[in-house]
């Protein structure tokens, strides 16, 4: 994969100095900035915090579009994370609604539960 993700869940770090994880794995700590992060796995269950469908095809992107796009609240790490959705249709999404990881081909994503 390509060390943001693997097939059992988001790689992230923790920090030892102030006990806040962060994503993606980093050397230094983005709250404290302290060197010598850990990795850990991230929780692979979260619940869907904002959503939209990408409808035009960013530059350089060879993909299918629509794709969905949000922001899902991993509360078990006190984290957000910018990721795709495999559900493109945004009013099949709602706040809140449980979400899962999903390992793909080169990125990660993640589905409603």
């Amino acid at each position: 994969m390509d060390g943001l993700h693997d097939a059992d869940g988001l790689i992230g770090g923790h920090c030892a100095t102030c006990d806040r994880r962060h994503f993606p794995l980093a050397r230094w700590c983005p709250w404290c900035g302290t060197e010598g992060a850990v990795e850990v796995r991230l929780a692979t269950e979260g619940t869907l915090w904002a959503w939209t469908a990408v409808l035009a095809p960013p530059p350089g992107y060879a993909g299918e579009v629509p794709y969905g796009f949000g922001v899902v609240e991993l509360p078990a790490d006190g984290l957000r994370v910018v990721t795709r959705l495999t559900e493109a249709d945004p009013a099949k999404l709602s706040f809140g609604q449980p979400m899962r990881y999903v390992p793909g081909d080169g990125v990660w994503e993640f589905e409603p539960a």
